[in-house]
């Protein structure tokens, strides 16, 4: 055999004793039940499903999406930057912040940021 296929079953093997093991390990009891039941946005599941919900908790959500968004568009132009034209990124950055920054504001004289009604 070819040291290619050599290598091939040495790894197969591995990783099947690495599972078997993670298998073994990570046996759950059920003491642990509370941990293992979904845990979304506050809500328990053991109770109603229809209770009403603050649209806060959404409110600050969509702003962070935007606001990440944003960020992500913005870290990677550091390593385009040097084969690229600075002047022409200044001006696209300008106007997207200055576009998102119209948008907050118009969100605040609107009221939307408010937390007390």
């Amino acid at each position: 055999m070819n040291m290619l296929t050599m290598m091939g079953i040495i790894i197969a093997i591995l990783s099947t004793i690495i599972m078997m093991v993670a298998s073994i390990l990570s046996v759950k009891s059920i003491i642990d039940r509370e941990k293992s039941t979904p845990f979304e946005c506050g809500f328990d599941p053991f109770y109603k499903a229809r209770i009403p919900f603050s649209l806060k908790f959404f409110l600050v959500a969509v702003i962070f999406l935007i606001f990440d968004v944003e960020i992500a568009m913005i870290l990677p132009v550091m390593m385009v930057m040097p084969e690229s034209d600075p002047t022409e990124w200044m001006t696209t950055f300008t106007v997207v912040i200055v576009i998102l920054l119209v948008g907050l504001y118009y969100e605040w004289q609107q009221g939307s940021l408010e937390w007390s009604n």
